[in-house]
């Protein structure tokens, strides 16, 4: 062999030992950025979650406040009821 062959295969060698490592690079950002990109998408899904819990748990305590607030107001009518019963009772009539 001659020197021209043996540098003509040294570049041909190198050419593909090169091309080997770059498509091995590409393999290895090409995972970075879709692991990078799972693990954004799993931080946007759990703050949303965490704002939909906050909001459910907002959403309670607003329909336990009305619920607390209609109880009472059911008592206090029960209560004017009886009295007026009472009332009527007092007075001779029939409740």
């Amino acid at each position: 062999m001659d020197a021209a062959l043996v540098t003509a295969f040294g570049v041909i060698g190198g050419a593909a030992v090169t091309g080997v490592a770059a498509m091995y690079g590409s393999k290895v950002a090409g995972r970075g950025q879709r692991e990078g990109t799972a693990l954004t998408g799993y931080d946007n899904l759990t703050q949303r979650l965490i704002a939909e819990r906050d909001k459910a748990e907002m959403d309670e305590k607003t329909a336990e406040a009305r619920a607390s607030a209609a109880e009472a107001k059911a008592s206090a009518l029960e209560a004017e009821v009886a009295r007026l019963r009472l009332l009527v009772t007092q007075l001779g009539g029939t409740p």
